[in-house]
């Protein structure tokens, strides 16, 4: 598959430190996305109470609305900023704690418990860490990382899958010869091949 030229393209944590600083956020959606609402009962599949991870989360809304359903959600996300303005534009209390088994991360948890989102590499997070889980929202995660790290990446999300797992993947389609990304294009052919 032609993925152009951006198999080799690389945005370093840095640049993506930037772009919240700048408020380079396009990619954040103000209010909820509406393939998560027309999909949703796909990811509940009937089931209640569930554990949902919100891979390179930002701040996005959607995850203070599962948990308002009675879901516990899991974010990650390298932008402390990001989470700070999640818990700011939601007017959630939360406690910061670090994480011991990463060097420098911290969890910011809301007081209700039903939010906790982990300030660190995505690739420093293991199910030891943070557990299984039995929903995924990726909306703008996988057409986020580096088409270097993809197989890293989705190897990570699968050892994070509950048995029963529901996995709502959101990509964009467009000529890669024209857009050097973010968000990277992935090909079906590409994530069929990566999740199996």
């Amino acid at each position: 598959s032609d993925v152009g030229s951006q198999k080799d393209r690389v945005v370093t944590e840095e640049e993506w430190l930037r772009k919240w600083e700048m408020g380079n956020t396009g990619f954040h959606k103000e209010r909820g996305h509406p393939l998560l609402q027309k999909y949703l009962d796909l990811l509940l599949n009937g089931r209640s109470g569930l554990r949902i991870f919100f891979p390179l989360c930002g701040k996005a809304v959607e995850m203070k609305w599962l948990a308002d359903m009675g879901h516990s959600v899991v974010g990650v996300e390298v932008s402390e900023q990001a989470l700070k303005e999640f818990f700011a534009e939601h007017s959630l209390p939360y406690c910061e704690e670090p994480v011991p088994e990463i060097p420098g991360a911290k969890k910011l948890q809301s007081t209700s418990g039903n939010i906790s989102l982990y300030c660190c590499s995505i690739y420093d997070l293991s199910s030891s860490i943070v557990g299984k889980f039995d929903g995924f929202w990726d909306r703008g995660a996988l057409v986020a990382v580096n088409p270097c790290d993809r197989q890293r990446y989705v190897s990570l999300m699968i050892t994070l899958m509950e048995k029963n797992s529901s996995y709502l993947l959101v990509t964009v389609s467009y000529d890669p010869n024209k857009h050097k990304g973010p968000p990277f294009y992935v090909p079906e052919s590409e994530i069929k091949s990566l999740y199996g």
